[in-house]
């Protein structure tokens, strides 16, 4: 079975997208419809922006979006997925390409998303630190200790975890596991901490616009980040969307359930080969490849 993967924040570069845009009508069409929306000329950005113009929040979020999803349009009958799934972000790209949202209303969302997290990471400095080679058992209950907002965010592979809550309790959970043994605890330049509770205000606005959004029934289930379970039900697809701004990414366990389920290649549609590498860690029985 084949299981389509779509990645999230990190992965944008400059000329992302450009090559796309020469080459295929269609999706010359879709990103000008884009820059319509957006209002603003976001394909400039992402074909020659600087790396510091690529990092702002309205654009990262949407250029990974529309690289991903226009990706998939492009593929026309190639695209034959059997499952879908998308790391944070990217979960909204993989909903477009299964058909359960429009590319115009997941592009809204994505910028509304987007604007809304910016808003919240300007109300309380926060910030996420990567924790690897220490159990996932381990850190969460190392992160129970600690007197401030620290949660687990991404669980990407065994042994690599993300932790996000506020600056001060990243720097006391760093010191903390690196005590615990773990190899490394990186912080991460981020604007926020993002996947904690810290984002409940983003997540009340987002909601809202999720709420007055179509969702149609999906041509495969796609399997959702906060409970790494496949879903086809356009509401529960809404909710667990909207909850997954402040709960952790089961990354490992959503992969770990697709191969259960019969996944065999997992082809990534996006920028950069982050996942496909995450994936490899997670089952080594697993194919990957990639279109970027």
């Amino acid at each position: 079975m084949k299981a389509y993967i779509f990645p999230g924040q990190g992965a944008q570069f400059s000329g992302m997208g450009k090559g796309l845009y020469e080459k295929s009508t269609e999706a010359r069409s879709l990103f000008e419809e884009a820059n319509e929306i957006l209002g603003f000329r976001i394909t400039e950005i992402m074909f020659s922006g600087t790396d510091e113009a690529l990092r702002q929040t309205k654009v990262t979020q949407p250029a990974i979006f529309l690289h991903s999803v226009i990706l998939a349009k492009t593929l026309g009958d190639h695209f034959q997925p059997d499952m879908v799934a998308g790391h944070s972000l990217g979960e909204f790209s993989a909903l477009v390409a299964n058909q359960a949202l429009s590319f115009s209303d997941g592009l809204r969302l994505v910028y509304a998303r987007a604007m809304a997290m910016q808003k919240a990471c300007e109300m309380e400095p926060s910030t996420m630190a990567a924790i690897l080679g220490l159990d996932d058992h381990m850190v969460e209950q190392t992160l129970k200790n600690i007197d401030e907002v620290v949660v687990p965010a991404n669980f990407n592979s065994p042994g690599q975890l993300v932790i996000s809550g506020s600056v001060k309790g990243i720097e006391m959970a760093c010191e903390k596991l690196k005590e615990a043994g773990a190899r490394r605890a990186l912080p991460l330049k981020v604007g926020g901490a993002f996947h904690s509770p810290l984002m409940e205000p983003a997540r009340i606005e987002l909601a809202k616009a999720i709420d007055k959004t179509e969702f149609s029934i999906p041509i495969c289930p796609v399997y959702q980040n906060v409970n790494a379970k496949p879903s086809t039900d356009p509401k529960a697809i809404k909710q667990n969307l909207i909850a997954q701004l402040t709960s952790p990414v089961l990354w490992t366990q959503t992969v770990q359930n697709m191969v259960k389920d019969g996944a065999k290649i997992f082809t990534e549609l996006g920028p950069g080969n982050v996942l496909q590498g995450l994936v490899k860690k997670i089952s080594s029985e697993a194919e990957t490849m990639g279109y970027s």
